[in-house]
């Protein structure tokens, strides 16, 4: 996607460099700034510090960190502590334990001395897979904001929940992959944004829509229902961070209030869902470890003054601070699950229509 007229990604291999460059998501939408990642230990603050954040985007920072790992200490020593350490970082996405799993597999059975060749080469090839995988999403989405603008023939409503878009992603985004596909076929498309507290991620949506052009209103998270109740929104589109192969979604804290408002309104819950984020081995969401945060997230906001961004108090001094970063939306409220390969009901029999191999392969 384009800041200012640049073409980025949310990271890439800075050549001249010889570093992973990010974009440190911490100060956006205030600031824009680019970080260069250098060592393990910036591997691991970069994630746990959410200097990235998503899940796709986890997985991928991690494969870059193994690559890393490996052009350091080739041994299967090194392998195992770097897939290990990274691992700890963040419990609940699953594309993180993907990525690595993919690494480990791949670079397990090489001489060391192949080993940061193809560390390095695996990790440029989850990036670029990531990117084809969110076009697809955007591509089997599509049809459906199409549909009800066939059917109402005004601009569509659109409700997100936290960020999905190209800055969680390698590009693209999952969710907003269909809005974005959407406003560039010409179809007339409205974003109602929730800010998604506590670290308000929905500013990072509506600072990409407000790049691309795309008509959109930031509202507080409780705004949805009410909105809803109104026939004020056509479609709810979340992305998720993990989804069980019986199609619970686990998702930023939030959302399965969403869901129950969609329900109870009639508005169709679609989640989109980018196939390295299923966890074929969990069947009840209830199984999903919730991450728990630092309560400073809660009592404090970053915001901008004159001086620049600055981090203030929101909450009395003292006061106990409860930090929950997901919830588990069951299968039974969500409308389809919108994948790289087609859209398919939440259900067992439905992803595994759609993803065969793998579904075969864990049965």
């Amino acid at each position: 996607m384009r800041v200012d007229g640049k073409q980025y990604r949310s990271l890439w291999w800075d050549e001249e460099a010889d570093a992973l460059a990010i974009i440190d998501q911490r100060w956006l939408p205030h600031a824009f700034r680019v970080e260069h990642v250098r060592s393990m230990d910036a591997f691991v603050e970069a994630i746990v510090q959410m200097r990235v954040r998503g899940a796709p985007l986890i997985g991928a920072t991690a494969a870059y960190g193994i690559a890393l790992a490996m052009r350091l200490d080739p041994s299967d020593g090194a392998l195992a502590a770097a897939t290990a350490r990274l691992l700890a970082t963040r419990p609940t996405a699953v594309n993180l334990r993907w990525a690595l799993d993919r690494c480990r597999l791949q670079l397990a059975p090489l001489p060391a001395s192949e080993r940061p060749a193809a560390a390095r080469a695996l990790a440029r090839r989850i990036a670029d897979e990531d990117v084809e995988i969110n076009r697809a999403i955007g591509a089997h989405g599509l049809p459906l904001i199409r549909q009800i603008h066939d059917r109402t023939d005004r601009p569509v409503n659109i409700l997100t929940h936290c960020n999905a878009g190209w800055i969680a992603t390698v590009d693209l985004g999952t969710a907003t992959s269909p809005i974005y596909q959407a406003h560039d076929a010409g179809i007339p498309v409205h974003v109602w944004v929730d800010e998604t507290r506590p670290r308000n991620q929905g500013a990072l949506t509506a600072w990409e829509l407000a790049a691309h052009g795309v008509p959109h209103t930031y509202v507080v998270d409780n705004a949805g229902g009410l909105l809803m109740q109104r026939g004020q929104v056509d479609m709810v589109v979340t992305g998720t961070d993990r989804t069980t192969r019986r199609g619970d979604v686990c998702n930023k804290i939030g959302t399965y209030l969403k869901a129950l408002a969609a329900r109870d309104s009639g508005v169709p819950f679609y989640v989109a869902l980018p196939s390295p984020t299923i966890d074929w081995t969990v069947s009840d969401g209830a199984e999903i470890v919730i991450e728990e945060r630092d309560g400073r997230e809660v009592s404090h906001v970053i915001g901008r003054t004159e001086d620049g961004p600055a981090e203030v108090a929101v909450s009395p001094p003292g006061s106990p601070v409860g930090n929950w970063a997901f919830d588990v939306t069951p299968a039974r409220l969500v409308t389809g699950l919108i994948t790289e390969r087609g859209v398919c009901a939440a259900t067992e029999a439905g992803l595994g229509a759609l993803f065969p191999d793998v579904a075969s392969a864990v049965a």
